[in-house]
């Protein structure tokens, strides 16, 4: 046994990005680790530690890869962050590009044209790591997607190629931030068996940062804790399992609950019956069929799940009902009792539906303060062009106190961790006390805590008179309670 990276008594050099007390952290060779802490705790910045992007005062990191032949860190540790779910940083997404055909042409690569730069990119092509890439396909079932330009993939099917885009990479510490997110049951259980094969065969030593709890995979053998800004000594997982406590089953008080009960209704709503009704509605992209045929109608007051495997059109479904897909106004879709194309504009049935998804997190890259990004829930932008008067400001720091963010109103939105972003962007979803809430995996990246704290703030809204619910997770535990009809999409392929 031997350690393979060690810090002792760290503190960063840039105060911005320090812990509160110094870090001591070691990780041996047959350990793999789970990072948990609540959101804002100091998970990442932990990590950055780790793997050498914040620079340390005097005491640098210490690094013995001897089983490995790569000599650069970079090249042996390997973090997936918590964006990288979504896709790489490009400045050039915007949150329709997924749906929008005319953005491809022929420098759009494929899946196959990116994961063949990365196995040229990280060794040579030899009869074995053609093998083990061909074996990283299969068990993640990835084939169907080699041909599929890259900006058409779902979440789920995003984290599967950042994955093996990683893992060809042959690094011998792999870091995953939230890796389960996004996936469904399938899916999630396959990358549990991926990670816990590659941990037996000690091919690489795996840490995993978690929001919940109940995700700590059985491989995993020692737990650190990082609560308050500070990093607690490594325990067995065993040890942490006996010792964690459970959260309170419901987070919002009674005073919150009433607020949001006994808010004054707009005086221009809609009260149609039928919400959303879609009739033989077909989406195709190429030789592929997304939905087929697809008759759905959403009455006033329901609640929905939306169940699917990864890829199978869940978020396509929804592009549809939000006007961000080109071909929701080629199908027949009434909205509110409105025919899509009858007169009415996109704008004004934006107005009444309260939307939040991952590809709405991956466009968000405008450093712009917390209240901000709220109160761009009001004009229905990404990022916010029309400033907004004192009494849209009231109503942003109300809904921020519901949520239990006002704290970050001035917060610049890049600096917040993954979990207080997806907080900020569930704010934005109420703000405007939408008729309609549509939610696409809302809780992905928060702890415990806060995702009981928004599942009680959806079931008390959903309370309110006029008030219809489409919500979609692949973690059957975490919908609300308040759920009353259930669609399940199957995958074409």
């Amino acid at each position: 046994m031997h350690e393979i990276i060690k810090i002792e008594n760290g503190i960063t050099r840039n105060p911005e990005w320090r812990l509160s007390e110094p870090v001591n952290f070691i990780l041996n060779d047959n350990e793999n680790m789970a990072i948990i802490g609540n959101n804002c705790s100091g998970k990442s910045m932990l990590v950055d530690i780790i793997t050498g992007s914040h620079p340390l005062i005097m005491n640098d990191p210490i690094y013995n890869f001897k089983s490995s032949k790569k000599k650069h860190i970079a090249d042996n540790i390997k973090y997936i962050k918590f964006r990288d779910s979504y896709g790489d940083s490009d400045n050039t997404y915007y949150l329709q590009q997924r749906w929008n055909q005319h953005d491809i042409d022929e420098n759009t690569p494929t899946v196959n044209n990116l994961l063949e730069e990365a196995y040229n990119l990280y060794g040579e092509d030899t009869p074995r790591r053609r093998e083990i890439q061909k074996y990283l396909y299969k068990l993640l079932h990835v084939e169907h997607l080699l041909n599929k330009y890259i900006i058409l993939l779902s979440s789920g099917e995003l984290r599967k190629f950042q994955l093996i885009r990683t893992l060809l990479s042959e690094p011998r510490v792999l870091i995953m931030d939230n890796p389960f997110i996004g996936l469904d049951e399938d899916t999630r259980i396959q990358l549990k068996e991926i990670l816990s094969l590659l941990a037996k065969e000690k091919v690489l030593q795996i840490i995993l940062v978690l929001s919940r709890t109940c995700d700590i995979p059985d491989f995993i053998t020692h737990v650190v804790e990082v609560n308050d800004m500070k990093v607690c000594p490594k325990v067995p997982l065993s040890k942490y399992i006996t010792k964690r406590t459970e959260i309170s089953e419901h987070i919002l008080s009674k005073e919150k609950a009433n607020d949001i009960i006994n808010l004054p209704y707009k005086t221009i709503n809609y009260n149609a019956d039928e919400v959303v009704k879609m009739t033989d509605v077909c989406i195709k992209y190429g030789n592929r069929t997304i939905l087929k045929d697809l008759n759905w109608t959403v009455r006033n007051g329901e609640r929905w799940a939306l169940y699917g495997q990864n890829g199978a059109g869940k978020s396509t479904l929804l592009s549809l009902i939000c006007a961000d897909n080109p071909q929701s106004y080629a199908c027949n879709i009434t909205l509110f009792g409105k025919r899509r194309g009858s007169g009415e504009s996109i704008w004004d049935i934006k107005k009444h539906i309260g939307y939040v998804s991952p590809e709405m997190h991956r466009a968000y890259k405008h450093n712009i303060s917390a209240i901000r990004v709220v109160a761009s829930g009001l004009k229905d932008s990404i990022g916010l062009y029309a400033k907004p008067d004192n009494h849209d400001y009231d109503i942003c720091n109300w809904w921020m106190r519901i949520f239990d963010i006002d704290k970050l109103c001035d917060r610049p939105f890049l600096k917040l961790s993954s979990g207080e972003q997806r907080l900020v962007l569930l704010t934005r979803a109420f703000v405007k006390d939408p008729e309609l809430l549509i939610l696409d995996e809302p809780f992905h990246g928060l702890d415990n805590r806060n995702r009981q704290l928004a599942t009680d703030i959806i079931e008390t809204f959903c309370r309110r008179k006029n008030k219809t619910l489409i919500i979609v997770s692949h973690y059957l535990d975490e919908l609300p309670k308040c759920i009353t009809n259930q669609l399940t999409l199957k995958c074409t392929v």
